[in-house]
C-alpha cells in the first residue's frame, strides 16, 4: 500500500521529482509524466538534466541555487523540452530534501504547466495589438478589428483624426498586413509643401519642364510603384490639385510635368486629414467628387483623452523602443509619475506623449521615470498646490486629481468614471472616501434619467 504522502504526490496536478547529491532522479510522479510525456520507468535513474532539457539547465538551475544557498525558489519560469520536442512553458519551485539527522541528501522540485496560461496571454496581447499599433480601449478595438480586411482590400483608405493620433502609424500598418507589403511605402505630407512644389513631388517632372529642371526625377507615386502611397493631410490640398488627384483615382494613371506620355499608377492610396471633409465638401473647399473617392474605407481614430485606459500600455511601448534606441535600462514609471499622465488631459494626443516619454528618457539616467522627469506643464498644476488633509503622499494627491478629472468628464457617473480609470466602481468610491472627495448625492446616471 502506498505511502499516505505518496498518494499525496500522485494526486496532484503539479510534477514533483526528487534528486540525490549526483542529480540522478529518484522520483517522478503522475503529473510529472503527464507533462514531459517521459513515463517514470525511463526518468528515474537518469540525470535530471537528460530527463527535461530545461532552458535552466545550462545556465541557471534552480535546484541547484537552492542547495548551493539553502533557499528555496519559488514560482520561477521557464520552459522545457518534453517527449515530442515540444517546448512547454513551466513555473519551477525548489527545496531541499534532508534526511531525520539533518543532513542534505538531494532536492525536491515542483513545476507547474503554464502553457494554457501562456496562450491566453497570447490571446490577451493579440486583442490588444494590431501590427505595431497597441491599445485596451474598446474604440480603438472596433479600429482593430477591421484593419485586417481592409489590409486584404485594394480600396482606397480615408483615416480621420486629430494630429499626434497615429494616423501615420495605421497607415504602415494597413500596409505592412497588405498583399503589397513587400513593396514600398511612401509617405507625403501635403500640408508641408506649396501646391506647385507638391505637383512636382507627387507626378515627378521631365527635364525641361520648367526652369532648373535638369534632369528627369520620379514623383511619389512612381517611387511607391507596387506599394503604397500615404497622402497625410489631404485636406490642405488645393482645388486644382485636387482634380489630377480625382483623375488618378479614377483612371489609375498620371502624367508627369512635361511629358506627354501617361503613367500607370500602381499604388494603393491611403489618405489621412484632420479636417472634417464633409464640412470641407460643403464649404466649398474639397470637391466632393474626390470626398467620394477617397472616402470608400474610413477609419476615425479617437482622442488620446477619450481612450486614458492606453496611456499605460502606450507609455510601456515608449519605454521600449527609447531603451533599444538609446541603450538605456529605464525599468518602467512610478505610479505617482502615472498618476501625472492619466490625470493630462494630452491635446497634443499620442505625439505629446511619446515627446514626454522621451524628454523623460534625457533626465533619467536609471532606475524609474518619475515625477522629477516628467515637463512642468505636466507637474505645476499639481505639486505647486498644497497637500488636502488627508493626503499623505504625492501619489495620492495625483491619484485624486485623475480621479476628479473622471469624475468631471462623466458627468459624475462614478461607474462611467471607474471605467475610464480601469478600476472597479466600490474601489473608486472606496478611493473617494479615503483621499476626502465629496460623493455627489446623486451620480450622473441618476441625473440623466432625471432629464430624460
Amino acid at each position: 500500500m502506498a505511502a499516505p504522502t505518496d498518494a499525496i504526490l500522485e494526486s496532484i496536478s503539479d510534477g514533483v521529482f526528487t534528486v540525490d547529491e549526483h542529480w540522478v532522479v529518484t522520483s517522478f510522479n503522475r503529473a510529472a509524466e503527464e507533462i514531459t510525456g517521459i513515463p517514470r520507468s525511463e526518468a528515474v535513474g537518469r540525470l535530471c538534466s537528460e530527463v527535461f532539457r530545461s532552458s535552466m539547465c545550462e545556465t541557471d538551475c534552480a535546484l541547484k541555487r537552492t542547495l548551493k544557498t539553502g533557499k528555496p525558489i519559488i514560482g520561477k519560469s521557464c520552459y522545457i523540452i518534453d517527449a515530442k520536442g515540444q517546448r512547454i512553458p513551466i513555473s519551477v519551485s525548489t527545496a531541499m530534501l534532508k534526511d531525520a539527522r539533518g543532513s542534505v541528501v538531494g532536492g525536491a522540485e515542483t513545476f507547474r504547466d503554464l502553457t494554457e496560461l501562456e496562450e491566453l496571454r497570447q490571446e490577451l496581447a493579440g486583442r490588444s495589438r494590431v501590427g505595431e499599433l497597441v491599445s485596451r480601449s474598446s474604440v480603438m478595438q472596433k479600429v482593430f478589428e477591421v484593419i485586417p480586411a481592409v489590409a486584404a482590400s485594394p480600396s482606397t483608405v480615408l483615416i480621420l483624426g486629430e494630429t499626434g493620433t497615429g494616423k501615420d502609424l495605421v497607415a504602415r500598418t494597413i500596409h505592412a498586413l497588405s498583399p503589397r507589403h513587400e513593396g514600398p511605402f511612401v509617405a507625403v505630407n501635403c500640408s508641408a509643401l506649396p501646391d506647385t512644389l507638391l505637383e512636382s513631388e507627387l507626378f515627378g517632372y521631365k527635364a525641361g519642364a520648367f526652369t532648373g529642371a535638369a534632369r528627369d526625377k520620379p514623383g511619389r507615386f512612381a517611387l511607391a510603384k507596387g506599394g503604397t502611397l500615404f497622402l497625410d493631410e489631404i485636406g490642405e490640398v488645393s482645388p486644382a490639385l485636387q482634380m489630377r488627384l480625382l483623375r488618378v483615382l479614377q483612371e489609375r494613371t498620371y502624367e508627369p510635368l512635361g511629358s506627354t506620355r501617361t503613367e500607370t499608377a500602381d499604388v494603393r492610396i491611403i489618405v489621412a486629414t484632420n479636417k472634417d471633409l464633409a464640412r470641407q465638401v460643403k464649404l466649398g473647399l474639397f470637391r466632393e467628387d474626390l470626398y467620394y473617392r477617397v472616402n470608400v474605407v474610413r477609419l476615425e481614430l479617437p482622442l488620446l483623452r477619450r481612450r486614458k485606459e492606453d496611456i499605460p500600455l502606450l507609455a510601456e511601448q515608449f519605454i521600449a523602443h527609447f531603451n533599444a534606441l538609446q541603450k538605456k535600462s529605464i525599468q518602467g514609471i512610478t505610479t505617482e509619475a502615472l498618476s501625472l499622465l492619466m490625470a493630462h488631459d494630452w491635446p497634443g494626443n499620442i505625439r505629446e506623449l511619446e515627446n514626454v516619454v522621451e524628454r523623460a528618457f534625457i533626465l533619467c539616467a536609471k532606475g524609474s521615470i518619475g515625477i522629477g522627469h516628467l515637463p512642468e506643464e505636466l507637474t505645476a498644476r499639481y505639486i505647486q498646490h498644497p497637500a488636502q488633509p488627508g493626503l499623505k503622499s504625492a501619489g495620492e494627491l495625483m491619484e485624486a486629481q485623475a480621479i476628479r478629472k473622471a469624475l468631471e468628464r462623466n458627468a459624475n457617473n462614478r461607474l462611467a468614471a471607474a471605467r475610464e480609470l480601469g478600476i472597479h466602481k466600490s474601489t473608486l468610491f472606496r478611493k473617494m472616501k479615503k483621499i476626502g472627495i465629496a460623493v455627489p448625492g446623486k451620480d450622473g446616471r441618476a441625473r440623466r434619467r432625471m432629464t430624460q
